[in-house]
């Protein structure tokens, strides 16, 4: 990350950066099994109202992090998905790190106990990024998802807060 990249709360009007990194992402064909990016309308509905966040750069939005519900039911609560996504142009700086140790510590503000995250194997960059803060492999699905006739596993990370849920 550059001296100049502040992490803030993302913003309706950060939409059309966020989808364009996101976009990004589905191009690099090693982040998510997504072809295209929702709407906003989509988007927004899915994630969690709390827990977004944006890096920027000067005026310049490079990444960005937000949380996804697990399930409805009650006793899923406290649970979330993580998603970290880093422009191209700004990959290899530290940006996804910031981003998702900051996601951390929002979620557990928001009484987020275990946060999980789906990552290709091939994602070398983004497995570190969650080992280093302190995610760990639980498992790996096989042959989860067919992408471009081409079935693909999916390790499941996960990382259960020391400081909420804790009995």
């Amino acid at each position: 990350m550059t001296a100049s990249t502040l992490l803030r709360p993302m913003a309706t009007a950060d939409w059309p950066a966020v989808r364009r990194i996101y976009e990004e992402g589905i191009a690099s064909g090693h982040a998510t099994f997504e072809t295209a990016a929702p709407e906003w309308n989509g988007w927004d509905a899915a994630h969690m109202k709390a827990c977004r966040l944006v890096a920027v750069d000067g005026e310049l939005v490079v990444g960005w992090a937000a949380l996804t519900p697990v399930s409805g039911r009650c006793v899923y609560a406290g649970v979330a998905e993580v998603s970290v996504y880093v422009a191209a142009a700004a990959r290899g700086k530290g940006v996804g790190r910031q981003l998702l140790e900051a996601l951390v510590a929002e979620s557990e503000r928001h009484e987020i106990w275990t946060l999980q995250a789906g990552i290709f194997p091939e994602n070398t960059a983004s497995l570190t990024a969650h080992e280093r803060a302190g995610f760990r492999i639980v498992g790996r699905r096989e042959k989860l998802g067919n992408m471009k006739g081409v079935w693909r596993d999916v390790l499941l990370l996960e990382k259960r807060s020391a400081a909420v849920g804790v009995s």
